[in-house]
């Protein structure tokens, strides 16, 4: 395991974005104890269906607000109320801004510092999604739409949320796929890699991909065309056009420094209408077929050594201008335009479609 400061990627130690933190199934009608960024937080569900995530320690003596059973507060379900929550510990109940709204013992007000610092939280496509910043900032670019979820009637599957645990190493090291060339061949089974290109676009870092592959494409001669993407630091989306088109999502939120836990998604267009039980099953053993393809990357992530230095080769595709994109996320949020005019545009490695010369990165 390796540090922030030991990438030497800037002064935060964790990255400024939307992170992905839950699926949503999980914060149901009881707080919810959750662990990211090296601090605990804790996530609830008002009674108008909306989550809102708060830091975990009442102010009043640093109680944890989501990790009891026993108290009476919690056996009798008076914790959340509307849409505020109640510490366990001595009933302090704090609005969904954060502040105090009610003490019950109390015969002299309320005071005005007692507040429970609260997060950006938004839920879309079956997961809850946090804004991370640790200038405390507002979210400078949006959270991806994932519109496939509401595309139901046109034929796409809503992707199951597979949980991948966590990985002990530093998120780094899986950003740094989305630039390496290289690995395509031997570890995922492509064959006849046509083209790979990067564009680097501010806060969105983007792979081109076309080649042949054992298992995704139907006939041997067949391409299979990817575009990949990261979000900000923590979400990579990657529209495939195989067998079916399809959308897959990984998402990657830091737990410690240095510890990355990991999901994985996909949506599968099936037909021009809503699926049937076969169209989902299908879609169901596609994404399985793609989930083993995403294995394999994590499976070299769990046993690598942290590369704080990367040896690399001209063919290898543009490691290090994705490492200056990178920082942008644990600076300031105002040197990310500095940062981002050092590595904004387009990066061949590999290109045999017609008229085209390969250029390396």
């Amino acid at each position: 395991m390796a540090t922030t400061a030991e990438y030497g990627l800037g002064p935060h130690t964790f990255p400024r974005g939307w992170f992905m933190i839950a699926e949503s199934s999980e914060i149901a009608d009881k707080p919810v104890p959750l662990h990211y960024f090296g601090r605990e937080f804790v996530a609830y569900r008002g009674e108008s269906g909306r989550v809102y995530l708060v830091d975990a320690y009442c102010p009043h003596m640093r109680i944890h607000i989501g990790r009891n059973t026993t108290s009476y507060i919690v056996k009798d379900g008076e914790q959340i109320q509307s849409e505020s929550i109640r510490c366990p510990g001595h009933g302090w109940r704090f609005g969904p801004d954060g502040k105090v709204d009610d003490i019950p013992y109390s015969t002299h007000g309320m005071p005005k510092a007692a507040c429970i610092k609260t997060f950006p939280v938004v839920e879309r496509a079956g997961c809850i999604w946090m804004w991370h910043d640790a200038e405390g900032g507002q979210p400078d670019f949006d959270l991806p739409q994932f519109s496939e979820w509401d595309s139901e009637e046109q034929g796409w599957v809503r992707w199951r949320i597979d949980h991948l645990g966590t990985l002990p190493i530093h998120p780094q090291e899986i950003v740094d796929n989305i630039v390496d060339a290289a690995h395509f061949i031997p570890v995922h089974g492509s064959r006849d890699i046509v083209y790979f290109e990067n564009e680097f676009a501010d806060h969105i870092a983007i792979q081109r991909f076309g080649a042949g592959h054992r298992t995704l494409v139907s006939e041997s001669g067949d391409v299979l065309v990817t575009d990949t993407h990261y979000t900000g630091p923590g979400i990579l989306q990657c529209r495939m056009e195989g067998q079916h088109p399809s959308l897959m999502m990984v998402a990657h939120t830091p737990v410690e420094d240095g510890e990355v836990r990991v999901w994985f998604g996909l949506f599968v267009k099936v037909g021009d209408e809503r699926a049937d039980a076969a169209g989902v099953s299908m879609a169901r053993s596609y994404q399985d077929t793609s989930l083993d393809a995403f294995a394999q990357d994590f499976e070299v992530w769990q046993h690598k050594e942290p590369a704080l230095s990367i040896m690399q080769i001209p063919d290898d595709g543009p490691f290090h201008k994705e490492r200056i994109w990178y920082r942008q996320f644990y600076n300031p949020r105002d040197k990310a335009a500095d940062i981002q005019r050092r590595v904004n545009g387009v990066h061949t490695t590999i290109d045999k479609r017609p008229g085209a010369k390969s250029k390396a990165a």
